[in-house]
Parts: C-alpha cells; structure tokens; sequence
C-alpha cells in the first residue's frame, strides 16, 4: 500500500511539474525571454517550499519532490546531454580539444582556488572554505544548451567550445569533488592532503573518460546500424538503452553520468541512423527537458533567508560570476578571436549546476557546512541558474539587432 501510494505522489507530482513548466513556457515565448527560465521560475512557484505548501491533502502535501522525481530528473539531465552530443562529432571535439581542455581547466582553477582565497579571508575554516570552492566550479550546461538550441547556434563556434569545455569543467570539477569528500571523511581534515594522490585522482578520471569516448566512438557505430536493426523502433530502443547504458557506466567509475551520454551521442553523429535518432529523442527531449528545469527549480527553499545569508550569498554570486567570465571567457576570447564569442562562452559556463547541490549536502552532512552556508551555496546556484539564460539571450538579441553576426570561425586557428 505504501509503495502504490508513493506511485500516486510521484505521478501527481510529474504531472503538476510538467504542466506548470509548459503554462510558463508560452508565456515566457510570448514575452520574449529564455523558455529554460519560464520552466524553472515554474518549479519554484509550485513547489512544495512555495505555493505547493498550500495545497494539502489528507495531511500531506499534494505536491513532494520525492527520490522517484529527482531520478527522473536526473534522467532529464542525461538525455539533454545526449542531445547535446549529438551535435557534435568526435572529430569536431578533438579539433577544439586545445580550447576546450584550456577553458575547461580554468573554469574549475579560478573559481576553486579565488572561492577558497577569498572566503578564507572572510574568516570561514579551511575546509568550509574548500567545500565553498568547490560548489563554485561545476557548469550547469544543460541551461545553456536549451538557450543555444532556441537561437539555433548549436552550430556555431562558441557554442561548440562551450559544450566542448563544460564537459572537460565537469570531469574535473567531478575529479576535485572526490577529492574534497576524500579530506572531508578524514579525522586528518585539510592536512592529509597529498599533492600526488590529488594529481592520481585526477588523472585517473580524466583517463576514464578517454577510453570511455575511444571506445564508444569505435564500438557504437558498429552496434547501432540498420543492418543489424530492423524492427520499428529497434534503433531508437537500442540507442537509449546505450546511452543510458553508458551514463550508468559512468555514474559507477566516478564520473557524472551525464559525461557518458555525451560520449554516446558524439558517437551516433556521423552515422547513418543520426537524422531518426536524432527526430525520436528530439520528441523525448520535449517532455524530458522542462521536467528537469522544473524538478531543479521546485528544490530551491528561500524560507530560511535572512540579511546575513543574503550578504553571503551577493558575494558568493559575485565570485561564482566573475570567476567563470575571467577563467573561461578570456582564454575563449583568445581561441576564438572575438570578443563577442568569447564572452558568450563566459557567460554560458556561468550556471552552477547539481554538482555545487551535492557538494552543500555533503558539507552539511559531515558538519563541515552550517545551514546558513548551505543556504547560500542553494541560493547561488539558482541564482546563476536564472541569470545565464537571460544574459546569454541579451547577447544573441544585440547580435541580431546588429544585423551583422560576426563571422563563424573555427576553434582551432593555428597548425600544433
């Protein structure tokens, strides 16, 4: 009985999710701003720490973000990354890999260590201090990613070093985040760090996604073809259960299992079943998407805020603002040649993401965290999760009114 009726809460709670995400969808559309923000603005409005809290039956909420909805969400995330995959080739990828690892790496190395400087000489402990800057490093893609979709720049360049770049900003900020737990669950605390087994962690993570991409590149093609496939729906069966497939492998070893449903779907992008399964997770990605910003905007409680978490919070949105438009829009700048683009690619990596939810409850499980930080570190990631879109759509409509977007160019310009 109790399984049948966390069933029903589930159900109930998708089905007001999703229809409150689509209602703010068209306005959103209407008003000319990022449909991703209608979606999330709608999750905070109705969720259970807002206007969900009100609607009570038989002593219970009608609306509750259970583990069944977090998954679903969390399934959202890797199909909307398995979209993004399949946008770009290996080939493509490996072109822009000088950018994407230079970019990458300095949005997780500015942010980390101006979080730790910085709230260190605020006055907060060491480890707060490191678990603050980690929060700080991870990139939400998937928000950008919905705004480069809805003006069609996929294609272009600085979406590619984005999409390219957060991936590398992901593995890495995944690789710092087991470290810090490491140091967090040690009686050692911040002295038991050891410089080499941080450099082994990291390589090691970074190593698992490489032979995870080769051997996705050479295996999936070859799994994945309509010679083998006949039956309707078979290819577009098998390609979810690969991607799912492949994100649970990397969900296992340690990374975020949204990196392995990338892999898969830069592997699917130059074959011959691209264009149908691209038409089928397009229509899923319909559903899927404003389920996932929804989910992520229905977790954000404002309940507990007061003027000091406030003040906290203004300098952490600073830091997490400025950090990724220096680390990662500079270098972009350079690679790409445009001042333009390369602010864009700044903006774009600026939304923190679950990696920066994961590193609050951890910190506030260890005790390592007060509530009021961990409240800060939630308010920050909703912030920059609300102000991308907005900000990256100001950027692309001053391109179109400009009448003259400047010149694609390719990520890579000189010869090694």
């Amino acid at each position: 009985m109790a399984a049948e009726a966390q069933f029903i809460e589930t159900i109930i709670g998708v089905g007001i999710l999703l229809f409150a995400a689509k209602l703010m969808a068209e306005l959103f559309l209407r008003l000319k701003l990022p449909i991703v923000l209608g979606e999330l603005l709608a999750g905070m409005i109705v969720g259970p720490f807002a206007l969900g809290q009100f609607f009570i039956i038989d002593g219970k909420q009608l609306l509750h973000i259970n583990e069944e909805i977090k998954i679903l969400g969390e399934m959202g995330a890797i199909v909307i990354l398995f979209m993004a995959g399949l946008e770009m080739t290996p080939k493509e990828f490996l072109k822009g890999g000088k950018a994407s690892f230079t970019v990458g790496t300095l949005g997780v190395v500015v942010p980390f260590f101006a979080g730790f400087v910085i709230f260190g000489l605020f006055g907060f402990e060491a480890l707060e201090s490191m678990l603050i800057a980690t929060a700080l490093t991870a990139t939400s893609i998937a928000i950008s990613i919905q705004v480069l979709s809805e003006f069609g720049k996929l294609k272009a360049p600085e979406a590619r070093l984005i999409i390219g770049a957060a991936v590398v900003d992901d593995i890495l900020a995944i690789a710092v985040l087991s470290v810090v737990i490491s140091i967090t669950g040690s009686d050692a605390g911040i002295e038991s760090i050891n410089i080499t087994d941080v450099a082994i962690t990291i390589l090691q993570v970074l190593g698992f996604f490489a032979i995870m991409l080769v051997v996705a590149v050479i295996v999936i093609p070859k799994v994945i073809t309509p010679r083998l496939w006949k039956a309707k729906g078979s290819v577009e069966g098998i390609a979810t259960a690969s991607f799912f497939g492949a994100a649970a492998l990397a969900g296992s070893i340690g990374l975020s299992p949204i990196v392995g449903a990338f892999a898969v779907g830069m592997a699917l992008s130059t074959t011959k079943v691209f264009e149908k399964v691209e038409n089928y997770i397009g229509k899923i990605g319909l559903i899927f998407a404003p389920l996932f910003f929804a989910i992520i905007g229905a977790q954000v409680d404002l309940r507990a805020v007061d003027l000091n978490i406030l003040m906290v919070s203004g300098v952490i949105i600073a830091v997490a603002i400025v950090t990724k438009l220096l680390g990662c829009g500079l270098p972009a700048m350079f690679f790409l040649k445009s001042k333009a683009q390369g602010m864009r690619v700044g903006i774009g990596m600026i939304s923190r993401g679950e990696v920066g939810l994961i590193v609050a409850g951890v910190g506030v499980t260890a005790g390592v965290l007060t509530s009021e930080v961990y409240s800060t570190i939630v308010i920050m990631v909703a912030v920059t999760t609300i102000i991308t879109p907005i900000w990256l759509k100001m950027e692309y409509r001053k391109e179109q009114k400009s009448g003259s977007g400047e010149p694609e160019q390719n990520i890579e310009q000189k010869p090694e």
